[in-house]
């Protein structure tokens, strides 16, 4: 089964070929001053073989929902923030940089640039942001945070693309993709779906929740700019599944525009929400 689940914000489960790691995990109910309204069980998250990290920022780099990961696990981050996670007593911590590849149990992951301010605080180490390609049967960009950038064009042949379309606030500074730019980047991609992420998830203390307004703009304007690209608009803890009719070609060094092959993917419900 080739699968992912989005637990909110930029926590996403991705399931290729029997490996399954998360991206980063904002499980809290409060962090700092961001809220949402419910906390992500451990249940929700399942058994992971890794852990993607894109930057260091506290809504995705969150040391205290590591709490509840074996200290085993592999966790992969930008170089220069490897201490922050080695602190809660990681032992197996990858440091990566952009054209950086892996192999993560079944499946290779390849490590991406991201067009964003990365920075933790004037204490913390310097760290870059970064995205994460997951190859397998399938092939699956995870954007982290970023802007648009030139070397979207040459991710290779793309099954799914995980795309953040906002934020947490009523405005988003530069380094992000908005509902447009998002869309714009489906161009770039040429991925075969997509699904918004990075919205509907955090909100201050006292301010009201943006909604679905943002991944139903993203969708109006995928359609008129990528048509040919499936968008899924997912809640928080429903899956997407692959159901695969033929083999796929997902090699990175693929044509950009190239079909994954056969097969498609279908929403489903997930049992194991954030509850």
């Amino acid at each position: 089964m080739n699968r992912i689940t989005w637990l909110g914000h930029s926590t996403v489960v991705i399931e290729v070929d029997g490996t399954r790691v998360v991206t980063d995990p904002a499980l809290r109910r409060r962090i700092w001053h961001l809220r949402r309204s419910e906390a992500v069980t451990t249940a929700a998250v399942g058994e992971l073989d890794g852990v993607l990290i894109s930057h260091a920022h506290f809504d995705h780099l969150d040391l205290r929902s590591f709490e509840s990961f074996d200290r085993s696990l592999r966790v992969v981050v930008p170089e220069g923030a490897g201490g922050l996670v080695r602190g809660r007593g990681f032992s197996r911590v990858l440091e990566v940089v952009a054209g950086d590849e892996l192999e993560l149990g079944g499946v290779r992951v390849w490590v991406t640039h991201a067009e964003h301010a990365p920075g933790r605080g004037p204490f913390s180490p310097r760290s870059a942001a970064l995205g994460y390609v997951v190859h397998g049967s399938v092939s699956v960009y995870f954007a982290g945070d970023t802007d648009l950038f030139d070397g979207m064009t040459k991710l290779g042949t793309l099954d799914l693309a995980l795309l953040p379309v906002w934020g947490w606030g009523p405005r988003l500074p530069a380094g992000h993709l908005d509902p447009l730019r998002a869309a714009e980047a489906l161009r770039l991609l040429r991925p075969r779906a997509a699904v918004p992420i990075h919205w509907g998830t955090f909100k201050t203390p006292f301010a009201s929740k943006s909604g679905s307004a943002p991944a139903r703009e993203f969708a109006r304007a995928a359609a008129r700019l990528a048509p040919e690209v499936e968008v899924h608009t997912l809640q928080i803890g429903d899956s997407l599944a692959l159901a695969q009719t033929d083999p796929v070609d997902s090699s990175p060094q693929g044509d950009a525009g190239s079909s994954g092959g056969g097969g498609r993917w279908v929403a489903t419900r997930s049992t194991s929400s954030t509850k």
